[in-house]
């Protein structure tokens, strides 16, 4: 299974939870963060608030941004046809700050099921979704999902009728995915915040169906 776990806190002698010390030596990649940082700052090119600024901006992102886009697309046919034409521009309109990212919205439909995935490492679209899940950017889900993505799916629970055609789509440095998911059944005359409230980060990454609602 590539769900996430949540494995319970084993407790020291003292009765606080266990934590593993995480002092381990710097990777290359985080070596040269901290280099470019200073570089950055010694030159006056930016400062230590803005880089502080810009971190906690980016830790706001969150699923619910994406969501807001789905629904506006759910009731919007124009912004709809926009948004599969530009998904970078369309969010761009709705006030999100896409940089220069080429996002792309691919759109579920009752033949057509999308799915998500970075084989080279975990590219993913976290100007609307945030930090991408764990299992995301395990090997095993980027290395079964494009040879068996039928069988990963259905460990996430959806199982899809043969008829479906599933498309899986590998994300790139310079160019990621967000699935538009079908609108649940039930929904006729509901408003884009109420609409935006039922869609999951799941959904927007392929891996789960939206239910109807009764």
């Amino acid at each position: 299974m590539l769900h996430d776990h949540h494995d319970h806190d084993h407790l020291s002698p003292s009765g606080h939870p266990y934590r593993a010390d995480n002092d381990v030596p710097l990777t290359y990649w985080q070596t040269m963060e901290i280099a470019v940082r200073e570089l950055l700052i010694e030159k006056g090119v930016s400062t230590a608030a803005e880089i502080a600024g810009q971190i906690d901006a980016m830790d706001r992102r969150s699923p619910a941004d994406g969501a807001q886009v789905v629904a506006r697309a759910w009731t919007d046919p124009a912004f709809k046809d926009r948004l599969l034409a530009d998904a970078s521009e369309a969010s761009r309109e709705m006030g999100f700050d896409i940089g220069t990212l080429r996002l792309i919205a691919v759109e579920n439909t009752v033949d057509v099921h999308n799915v998500i995935v970075c084989t080279l490492c975990s590219c993913y679209p976290r100007n609307l979704l945030g930090m991408a899940p764990d299992w995301y950017k395990s090997r095993e889900y980027r290395s079964r999902t494009v040879k068996e993505p039928r069988k990963v799916l259905s460990e996430f629970g959806v199982v899809l009728p043969d008829h479906i055609q599933v498309r899986v789509h590998d994300s790139t440095a310079d160019m990621r995915y967000i699935v538009l998911p079908e609108r649940p059944a039930g929904t006729d005359g509901w408003d884009t915040e109420a609409l935006a409230d039922l869609v999951t980060r799941d959904s927007m990454i392929g891996t789960s169906v939206l239910s109807t609602v009764t």
